[in-house]
């Protein structure tokens, strides 16, 4: 808005004229307005500005995140992690764990089969062909040795695993899913740095869990071992199962122990063999680990020591 003054001497305004333009007009011009040479805005010297300025920001900021994880990165080992046992988050009391697991999760823990149905056999025996892929391969010509108790494996190799020990737990056998007889695979999770106490002669405790195990470990006590047992969860579980049969042993051996993070270790395993089910009911059992520093505890909610599957045969 100007002003102008007339020859008697009186200023009045005089209101600038508007610019009427399309709307395509105004994108246009809020893309690029040719009269102040603004692109988006700003003129180029201002996005020159603008982007000097960011470059030089992330540059830094890049920097700064490179010179960080740098640090970070020279406090880590590649071979054992920094918190162990106590001082870990997973603590020093190692999970039982089972195969197989049902891929439906509704059917949670239950090994529900049918032994004269070829594709309910498969069903299972194919779950555990997936997860005992790393011991079918082939063991020889790598850092793989045979360990006794009195022969452990050296600090550069691994025991092996050897399945030829595994009885009627074998593939050959479907893994006694045509029988009444089915096998479960158990097995310790790997804690880095984690040596069992082993039982060498049977306790109280045992005696009361289970009597039979106890007079087991009162006979082989002399070979250390992480000890198992399972039985029926309840009176009734226990009278519609025959009893139970381990392979290769009744435990993990001690020669598999501590956990080193070698290349190529394989978790040792325990089948067992749930004999002689009855056919058309849910028989709940529970599995558990013996070591003196492996706190057990049977409770739903926080399972510890131990493991718990139904087995359902038609």
């Amino acid at each position: 808005m100007a002003t102008k003054e007339n020859e008697n001497g009186v200023k009045g305004f005089q209101m600038r004229q508007q610019v009427h333009r399309t709307k395509w007009e105004t994108f246009k011009n809020a893309i690029y307005n040719p009269s102040t040479k603004e692109f988006l805005g700003r003129t180029g010297k201002s996005w020159g500005q603008l982007l000097t300025f960011y470059f030089i920001f992330y540059v830094v900021l890049a920097a700064l995140f490179a010179i960080c994880m740098q640090a970070l990165l020279a406090t880590l080992d590649d071979k054992e992690p920094k918190w162990q046992l106590e001082r870990s988050l997973i603590g020093t009391n190692p999970g039982l764990g089972f195969r197989p697991i049902s891929e439906r999760t509704e059917e949670g823990s239950l090994i529900w089969y049918d032994q004269k149905n070829e594709t309910a056999i498969n069903k299972w025996v194919k779950l555990i062909d997936k997860f005992l892929d790393p011991y079918l391969k082939e063991q020889n010509g790598k850092n793989f040795e045979r360990c006794d108790f009195d022969k452990p494996a050296n600090d550069s190799k691994v025991c092996e695993v050897n399945l030829d020990k595994y009885g009627d737990c074998s593939r050959e056998n479907s893994y006694g899913y045509n029988s009444s007889s089915p096998c479960v695979f158990l097995k310790l999770n790997k804690i880095f740095g984690w040596v069992p106490e082993y039982y060498t002669n049977a306790t109280d405790e045992m005696r009361k869990y289970d009597a039979d195990f106890a007079k087991f470990v009162e006979t082989n006590g002399a070979d250390h071992q992480v000890w198992v047992s399972c039985q029926g969860e309840k009176p009734v579980d226990k009278e519609n199962t025959g009893g139970f049969r381990y392979f290769p042993s009744q435990g993990f051996p001690s020669y598999y122990f501590p956990y080193k993070n070698v290349k190529n270790y394989l978790s040792p395993l325990v089948a067992v063999q749930v004999l002689n089910t009855a056919p058309n009911v849910i028989i709940s059992i529970e599995c558990r680990a013996w070591a003196k520093n492996i706190k057990y505890s049977s409770s739903n909610l926080q399972r510890e020591g131990s493991v718990r599957f139904e087995i359902l045969r038609d």
